[in-house]
């Protein structure tokens, strides 16, 4: 393919160069090339922290409900975070009103 990043192996000594790797071991890093080592299992572990969906409390239910642009607006202008306000806000309401 035109672009493609070329070696000089064939494709028939890549296969006799992969299979000539022991079968206990799935990468031999020459230590040169920084980007080539494998990560360490320490390494591995922290890049899965954090990631994905955070841990919910379980007593949240997803509901469909409508509010004014404006409304929105107001609370998504403050950034990342703004569901977690919007009920901290409605929380607050409570404290002094009757839903009824």
């Amino acid at each position: 393919m035109p672009g493609s990043k070329t070696n000089a192996m064939n494709r028939n000594e890549v296969l006799a160069a992969v299979r000539a790797i022991p079968p206990t071991q799935d990468f031999v890093w020459d230590g040169v090339d920084e980007d080539d080592r494998p990560a360490t299992v320490e390494e591995m572990q922290a890049a899965r922290k954090g990631r994905g969906r955070p841990a919910g409390s379980g007593t949240k239910e997803q509901v469909a409900i409508r509010f004014d642009n404006d409304v929105l607006a107001a609370f998504r202008a403050a950034g990342p975070g703004w569901q977690t306000r919007m009920n901290a806000a409605l929380r607050d309401w409570l404290k002094t009103h009757s839903p009824a």
